[in-house]
């Protein structure tokens, strides 16, 4: 018989309230050892009041949480081995660089050979040794985020938790930092939870996503499968920019599904649900899944003309949004490195997409 592979982390019906509100609605979750599961979803939606509640800073008022099998929910946060990074960094202004990281090992009662020889680590783990006798309003925001994230790491937490600590940076570092935090997390073998409400750093971090919307969650997967197959339409509209269509559906016919919305064929393939004619499916297309044509294309479903309205270009992406004949905008986008010339304004252009590109969502 297989041994099941216990959790790192377990949360079970965790519940949250304020004020009779509920902020955190009987969540369940497991976190693996070694994973990196990001939390995102818009401001209010319960991912940081969920994150408090692991780190032991707030109580649940219902449901439990363990770690490693043992149940910490009621544990004081200095007795969880865990450890949260926020967003402002929380560095002591009057201690330097090496006692901002050194702080909560002195605290624990270590040795002093070994506080030095962790903070050593830690601080070259990062690249920040040259910075050890500065202080914090010495650094900029990016050195500052290091030291903090070193503060972190030194202690060797089983999970560390993250609450948007990338937001004060620009795009630039927030990449460059994007990239050090998945070097961290396969170095250390930590696994993170990492509170975000950034879909693009969602997909550039995470092991698995876990979209929240209300203090529930909608969707729990691999980054790829979140953005490809979204299960409905808060999922869809948060990961990407998508093309919504309100269909009746005509008929199934074999492996496919034949649907109109207003002016639009649309065909998209079966599954294990049938669909009875004159019923409403609410589809999802991605821009970037629709082809663009310059010249006519042979009418039929899945295949559009319209007048492009407006054009964003974005370096290596053009978006356009094209007015059909019934009056529906329809947007897509095309790499521009391997179409030339560029689109313009009042240009007739034809659109089309496979059936495989149609997502049918819950509503």
């Amino acid at each position: 018989m297989a041994t099941e592979i216990m959790a790192l982390l377990e949360l079970r019906g965790v519940t949250k309230q304020y004020g009779g509100e509920t902020a955190v609605d009987g969540i369940d979750l497991n976190v693996e050892a070694g994973e990196i599961l990001v939390l995102l979803g818009p401001s209010g939606c319960g991912k940081s009041t969920l994150l408090r509640m692991i780190a032991g800073l707030e109580l649940p008022d219902g449901g439990s949480i363990l770690l490693d099998g043992q149940d910490i929910t009621s544990l004081p946060a200095y007795r969880r081995p865990v450890n949260m990074m926020f967003q402002s960094y929380a560095l002591f202004p009057h201690l330097t660089v090496r006692d901002n990281i050194a702080f909560g090992l002195r605290r624990e009662g270590l040795p002093a050979a070994e506080i030095a020889t962790r903070v050593d680590e830690a601080m070259a783990m990062l690249e920040i040794g040259g910075f050890a006798a500065r202080k914090p309003d010495q650094l900029s925001g990016g050195q500052q985020q290091r030291v903090a994230l070193a503060r972190a790491l030194v202690k060797r937490p089983r999970l560390l938790l993250l609450d948007e600590p990338l937001g004060a940076l620009d795009k630039r570092l927030r990449q460059q930092t994007q990239a050090e935090l998945r070097r961290l997390n396969r170095q250390t073998g930590i696994a993170f939870v990492f509170v975000t409400h950034d879909n693009d750093e969602a997909m550039a971090l995470a092991d698995r996503i876990a979209v929240m919307q209300h203090g529930r969650f909608r969707q729990i997967d691999a980054p790829r499968r979140i953005y490809g197959r979204p299960v409905d339409r808060f999922v869809a509209s948060l990961m990407c920019d998508i093309n919504l269509f309100d269909a009746e559906v005509q008929a199934e016919s074999g492996d496919l599904v034949l649907a109109k919305a207003g002016g639009l064929d649309l065909r998209f393939p079966a599954d294990a649900t049938p669909r009875a004619a004159g019923g409403r499916q609410l589809l999802g297309l991605r821009l970037e899944q629709i082809e663009i044509s310059r010249e006519p294309l042979p009418a039929g479903p899945n295949t559009a003309s319209g007048v492009i309205t407006d054009i964003e270009y974005i370096g290596d992406m053009t978006t356009i949004a094209a007015k059909l004949a019934d009056g529906r905008i329809l947007k897509a986008s095309q790499l521009n490195a391997i179409h030339e010339p560029l689109l313009e304004l009042d240009q007739t252009v034809w659109l089309q997409w496979e059936a495989a590109a149609v997502i049918p969502l819950a509503d």
